[in-house]
Order: C-alpha cells, then sequence, then structure tokens
C-alpha cells in the first residue's frame, strides 16, 4: 500500500542542538492536525544531533533524517535541500530552538483550504528563555484575521519578515523558482520580501502559529546571528541583504511607494536596532560602523526618514555627519524623551541638537528640535536629561551615594536651588530620597543624594527582580516631572545583604543604560516565604485576598 500523501512538509533545521532538538519535534508530534511530513534537516552538525535526529525518525514513520554532506554556515541551505524532497502540498519551516503550538498546522491549513491564497500567516509568540516572559511579535500587524490582496495594500507587513510565521503553497514556491538565498545571512528578510511581493494573495490570522524563544544575554559566542550587533561584520550582512532586496525591487518596477515603505521598515528595524546599541560601543567600532551604513543611508527614499519620530532622525543624522560622539548620547534617549545635554538657535530661533548650528541642509532638517517644544511643554512632560557623574559607596552598609547633574536645555527650571526626589519602588509601596539641584550655570543643576537601600519599602513575601531609580523633579505649584536617572555605563557594582535580600547596585549594561538596583531574596525568605506566598497567591485564599485588597482601595479612593 503506498504511503499516504502528507497534507503539509514541516522543515525542522538543525545545526549542534541536540539538546533542543527532540523539544522541537515534540511540538510537531503534538499537533492537532497529524497528517504531516516532519523533515530534519541537519548542517552537518558536529555534536550527537545525528544520533537524536536518528532516534527521533525511527521512532516516527513521519520524521526523515537529512543530513548536509558539509556544514553551509546558514539557514537556507538546510532549507532548501529539505524543499526538494518535500512531499506536501503546504510547506512550513522550524527552527529547532523554537516550537510550533499544537494547533499551528491545523489553523494555517485551514485558511489555504478556505480560498485559494500563496500562504497564509499568523502571530508569532516571543518567549524569553531568562525570564520566561511572553509576547508577540509585531502584534498590531496581525491582531486581524483577513485577506490581503498584495503588499501593495499592506506594505506595512514588511515588519514581519519572518519565514518560518507562514505556511507557503509549494505551487506558489515553484512557479516563482522562489527559494532561501544561499550564501548570506538574514535571509529570510530577502525570501519574505520576495515572498510577499510576488504573492497575488495571502491570508492573515491573529492566532499564534509559532513559539519562539528569544535568549538576547547569552554570550556573544553562542549568540544567534539576530543578536551578534558587537560584529561589523554583522552590519555588512544586513546592508547586503538590503541592497539584494532593492535590487529585487528596482528589476521587479515596484512603486516607489513600495520602496519607500522598504526603506522605512529598515531605518525603523534594523537601523534602530543598532542606534540602541550605540552608547556601548568603542570609537573604532563606531567609525566602521558609519563607514558601513552611511553609503546606503544615502541611498534611501527622504520620505522615509520624514516618517520617523524626531530622536530617531537625530541619531541617523549624527552618524551620518560624523558626530559620533554625540550620536552615543542621543541614542541614551531614544524612547524614554530625554533631551540633550544642549541646544542652539540660529537667528530665526529655529532650535537644533548639540552645541552648534548645523552646516547642511539636511543637518538643519533632521536636526531640528522645535517641534519638540522643549521651552513649552507642559511641566509634567517636559523634556531634561538627569545623568549619574559618579557612584559611590554611602556612609551606610547598605547605602550608594550620587552625584547628580540634570540638564535643562528648555530652561522650564527657575533660577536657584530645585527640589528633586530620587523615587525606587521594589513592591506595591514607593521610596522617595529628597534633595536639592544647585544651579551651576544657565540650563544645568548639580547635586548630591545618598540612596541607603535599608529603607527600600520591601514587600512581606520579598521582591526578586530589578528596579531602576528615577528622578522627579517638583515645580512652584506642586506639579512634577518625573524621568529616567542615566549613570555611568560602567562602573564596579556592589552588593549588601538588606532584610533577606541581596541587593546589588550596577550599571544596567544595555538599553539606555540606567542606574539598576537588583533584589535578590535570600534564606527564609527565598526558602519559605516567597514559595508559601505563591501557593497561597494562586489558590483560593489568595483570590480572597485580592478581592479585599481591590475592595478596600475602591473604598478609600
Amino acid at each position: 500500500m503506498p504511503a499516504r500523501t502528507p497534507d503539509v512538509t514541516v522543515t525542522v533545521i538543525v545545526f549542534n542542538d541536540a539538546e533542543r532538538l527532540p523539544r522541537a519535534i515534540a511540538s510537531l508530534q503534538a499537533q492537532t492536525h497529524p497528517n504531516i511530513e516532519i523533515v530534519i534537516s541537519d548542517d552537518h552538525s558536529t555534536d550527537n544531533t545525528p544520533e537524536v535526529a536518528r532516534e527521533l525518525a525511527a521512532a516516527d514513520h513521519r520524521i526523515t533524517y537529512l543530513r548536509l554532506p558539509e556544514n553551509s554556515g546558514g539557514c537556507s541551505a538546510p532549507r532548501n535541500r529539505a524543499l526538494d524532497i518535500a512531499r506536501a502540498p503546504y510547506l512550513m519551516f522550524l527552527d529547532s530552538d523554537d516550537e510550533l503550538p499544537a494547533n499551528a498546522v491545523e489553523l494555517l491549513l485551514a485558511a489555504h483550504r478556505e480560498r485559494e491564497i500563496d500562504f497564509a500567516m499568523g502571530a508569532v509568540e516571543r518567549v524569553r528563555v531568562d525570564t520566561g516572559r511572553t509576547s508577540l511579535w509585531m502584534p498590531h500587524l496581525v491582531a486581524e484575521r483577513r485577506t490581503v490582496d498584495g503588499i501593495e495594500a499592506e506594505p506595512g507587513l514588511f515588519f514581519e519578515h519572518l519565514s518560518t510565521s507562514k505556511m507557503y503553497a509549494r505551487a506558489f514556491l515553484d512557479r516563482h523558482g522562489l527559494r532561501f538565498p544561499e550564501g548570506i545571512h538574514y535571509e529570510d528578510q530577502l525570501f519574505s520580501a520576495q515572498a510577499y511581493c510576488l504573492a497575488k494573495s495571502f491570508t492573515i490570522i491573529p492566532e499564534p502559529v509559532y513559539r519562539w524563544y528569544i535568549a538576547p544575554y547569552v554570550e556573544e559566542t553562542a549568540a544567534s546571528i539576530s543578536n551578534q550587533r558587537h560584529k561589523l561584520s554583522n552590519v555588512r550582512d544586513r546592508v547586503h541583504v538590503q541592497e539584494l532586496i532593492d535590487d529585487f525591487l528596482a528589476e521587479g518596477g515596484y512603486s516607489a511607494a513600495l520602496r519607500e515603505a522598504k526603506d522605512y521598515k529598515f531605518l525603523k528595524h534594523d537601523f534602530r536596532m543598532y542606534a540602541g546599541d550605540l552608547p556601548y560601543r568603542d570609537e573604532e567600532w563606531l567609525t566602521g560602523f558609519a563607514a558601513l551604513v552611511n553609503p546606503y543611508l544615502a541611498r534611501l527614499a527622504p520620505g522615509a526618514f520624514a516618517r520617523l519620530p524626531r530622536p530617531e532622525r537625530v541619531v541617523i543624522q549624527l552618524v551620518r555627519d560624523g558626530r559620533l560622539d554625540e550620536a552615543r548620547l542621543a541614542a541614551r534617549g531614544l524612547g524614554h524623551g530625554v533631551a540633550p545635554r544642549v541646544t542652539s538657535a540660529d537667528a530665526r530661533g529655529a532650535v537644533y541638537w548639540g552645541d552648534r548650528v548645523p552646516d547642511s541642509a539636511d543637518g538643519r532638517r533632521e536636526l531640528a528640535l522645535s517641534e519638540l517644544a522643549l521651552d513649552a511643554r507642559p511641566f509634567p512632560r517636559a523634556q531634561f536629561r538627569h545623568e549619574i557623574l559618579t557612584v559611590e559607596r554611602g556612609p551606610g552598609p547598605a547605602s550608594v551615594a550620587l552625584h547628580v547633574r540634570t540638564y535643562d536645555p528648555g530652561l522650564r527650571l527657575p533660577v536657584g536651588p530645585q527640589v528633586a526626589s530620587l523615587l525606587l519602588s521594589p513592591g506595591r509601596k514607593r521610596m522617595t530620597v529628597r534633595f536639592r539641584l544647585d544651579p551651576v550655570r544657565p540650563g544645568i543643576f548639580e547635586g548630591r543624594v545618598v540612596l541607603d537601600l535599608r529603607a527600600a519599602p520591601l514587600p512581606p513575601q520579598g521582591f526578586d527582580g530589578v528596579r531602576h531609580p528615577l528622578l522627579q523633579l517638583q515645580a512652584p505649584g506642586g506639579l512634577r516631572n518625573t524621568g529616567l536617572l542615566l549613570a555611568p555605563l560602567d562602573f564596579p557594582a556592589f552588593s549588601a545583604t538588606v532584610h533577606r535580600h541581596r541587593v546589588t547596585v550596577e550599571p544596567e549594561g544595555r538599553g539606555a543604560g540606567r542606574l539598576q538596583v537588583r533584589f535578590a531574596p535570600v534564606g527564609v525568605t527565598a526558602k519559605v516565604v516567597r514559595p508559601v506566598a505563591r501557593r497561597v497567591g494562586r489558590g483560593p485564599v489568595g483570590r480572597r485576598v485580592r478581592r479585599a485588597a481591590r475592595l478596600v482601595a475602591s473604598v478609600t479612593r
């Protein structure tokens, strides 16, 4: 009796991942639609992946094990080799360190059977391996079920460039000779851009169809390609694949609007990821980065830049102008409403980033800050820049002494000493430490404050996590403004034991670079109090306590 033709072939690519491969395969074996073919495509692993894969294949007739004769160094070749032998009319791709939700195949196959489409796609669930927290990748793009008649109808979908969140009709891929480009990194971006452009129609469903495990802070040597932004070769690879996409769009005669949408995606997503890392890069890296990206930035549509928030445009222009130290400073405020240290104004009163008016028309256009209204925003939304100049051990066994400087480029603060507070909340209660900021010169204030962590209001069940102190300013009349407190990017961390917690003061080490306070329960709190609190919190007693607390809160408002 001939073997039954599978409805869907799922290719699982793997390289030296014997530990996680069984988990990926188990997620396929648990699919609610069981008539699938599973191809394990091994990029010539050198660990015991072959033994594990063969055992999995021997135990399930649906599994085929394919081993490449030599390592290709990427995802494309193992996917393409599996595609060559796939027997099903529909195809999916899974990485060995990820999973498919149990109904992924069923949901996407149903979309194909509902109407003739070239591919179906769904939501991607991201799981942080360090915290276990889950989120959806680009949720706004997949929030509504719909069929899209070509990418021109929704060019914003370029942002969802994963090949693994989709089920493709084999006939569609074969008709266009669409395969993964070999010998390059970020192959998904080119493959997905081509699929979007070539597809006459595709269906989007809001249900999760892929579970993507994210390990953002692994050792650099073990990081995935997308987490190797510290390498200039990584920058070169990203730019190269964008150039290939540009060539494809140009050769296909696609509209200028579509090309601008693709340019905007590069600026908002790809460049933005590197921009957030700029404060942590040395001069040599920054110089190499600018040399790689600036020629490409010069080719992008002006309209793509205009769609960006002003702080992102500032960082890009500072890189283009070679003002790399200033680009570092600007990057620390991305996404947080942090002001520059200083601004300049021309004869017309237009305000610009930095201590000088830009020489070029491009610079004046991109570095203009007038729209931010630094001098006129309502005080609670005014933008300041709070930086810690020094971090030292304080006079007590668990205190830290901070020398703080506040920049007020919009001159919002009145002349004279300012009332300021440090805010820290390791739980529901807030710790407030008041101190004074004295004027140094117009637009700059400094003060010193001691943060005694013994006074931190820890909850009875303890607290396990990190907090970043905020700085709050108080204006005459009682209005308050709360903002980020930036710390030196590198200073010696120190720890102390406070109320059965190990408390560590350290640099954040990523992102904006805030002062970070890490709390870790120890002793009885860790071994007894927190486990009991978690068990009680999940049970009926915990629910009654929470209801009572909400009732009390509503009465006392």
